[in-house]
């Protein structure tokens, strides 16, 4: 990507306030989750990462937490099907034997100019990654979460401001935030935090990848002064 996107590999500087913590992060490979992975290990977490097919990317991931003095472990697949969501909280509880954080992150999205022009396959697809997996996760993670452990759910600004052409994207975005309220107010033992943040333009693979310049307006001088922020723009939010 150009220009590359700042993740935080030169700048961030942890001071131990997740020491111990055990995360899950799902699309840790890449974008916002690959910003967390390396915070959280620089705060004193060990990290699993979730991702799809980018192993490069995983395994660079992988690295620098290890870098950052803490175990990583990476987990390929996709997280539509609810028995790798269930695979991937079976591979953490085995490495960390709890979760203390369930970041879900990763995210689809397509462009397209008409609602006509959406195949079916394409919305359903567009809801198992982007809302459907947080169910399965989320399900699947609480029996080994305790007192005091957090789920952060990843939206966007298109929730409350959709924009046209990411119709189907927007509106997982939006059924997000109301999956994040939910499970806030489900009575509960174990005092489990559930947030959701909302990040705008974010420049990660998910934007070149999904949509040409023409269409999104970006490009690589704009991104480096009035576009998308990078990752590590957002961590604050985490």
């Amino acid at each position: 990507m150009d220009p590359r996107p700042d993740h935080g590999e030169d700048s961030y500087r942890g001071s131990g306030r997740l020491e111990g913590k055990k995360a899950v992060i799902t699309g840790g490979d890449s974008g916002i989750g690959r910003a967390v992975a390396i915070a959280f290990a620089r705060e004193g977490a060990d990290v699993l990462v979730s991702y799809l097919n980018e192993d490069e990317d995983a395994l660079d991931t992988g690295r620098l937490i290890e870098a950052a003095g803490r175990k990583a472990v990476l987990v390929p697949g996709d997280i539509s099907s609810a028995a790798q969501c269930r695979r991937i909280v079976d591979k953490a509880v085995e490495a960390f034997g709890r979760i203390d954080i369930l970041v879900n992150n990763a995210a689809y999205q397509m462009t397209f100019e008409d609602l006509a022009d959406i195949p079916d396959a394409e919305w359903e697809k567009t809801f198992a990654v982007n809302i459907h997996a947080m169910f399965y996760l989320a399900k699947a993670a609480l029996p080994n979460m305790h007192e005091g452990a957090a789920i952060i759910n990843t939206t966007s600004v298109n929730a409350d401001m959709p924009k046209s052409t990411l119709f189907p994207y927007a509106t997982t975005k939006g059924a997000i935030q109301n999956f994040t309220g939910g499970p806030a107010q489900l009575p509960s033992d174990k005092s489990i935090r559930v947030n959701c943040v909302a990040p705008g333009p974010v420049w990660t693979p998910l934007i070149p990848s999904t949509m040409p310049p023409s269409r999104s307006g970006i490009s690589a001088r704009r991104t480096r002064s009035t576009g998308p922020r990078s990752p590590r723009n957002w961590l604050g939010l985490m």
